[in-house]
């Protein structure tokens, strides 16, 4: 079960536009797992092997870099943020509000989750 988790934690990463972030929180929520945004964490702890996963896109939720250890390097969660456009001080991205892209809004949960299936 982890796994087929993990794996729509990663489709709906991948569709974060660049110079947008969105929270462990939204994707659950997406998901329909609401209280399960830790468990979103661990897919990203583990999307790290995958270079199509846009791991640096998902921060908590108010906009701290919290997954910034595990990338290589103290600063390279920022510096792929920065060089998207967004502004982050203090691993905190400033006017958070205006960067945030929640699923729910912009994809489809019905055509998300019927792609999903075998």
């Amino acid at each position: 079960m982890t796994g087929d988790f993990f794996d729509k934690v990663f489709r709906v990463v991948r569709l974060i536009p660049e110079g947008r972030v969105t929270t462990y929180g939204h994707i659950a929520r997406f998901l329909g797992t609401g209280r399960s945004a830790r468990i979103v964490g661990y897919a990203m702890n583990a999307s790290h092997n995958d270079r199509t996963v846009p791991a640096h896109r998902v921060v908590n939720r108010v906009g701290l870099l919290t997954g910034k250890h595990f990338f290589d390097g103290t600063t390279l969660m920022r510096d792929l943020l920065e060089s998207e456009g967004i502004v982050v001080l203090e691993d905190k991205i400033q006017e958070f509000s205006s960067k945030v892209w929640d699923p729910m809004e912009h994809l489809d949960q019905d055509s998300f989750f019927e792609s999903s299936t075998p």
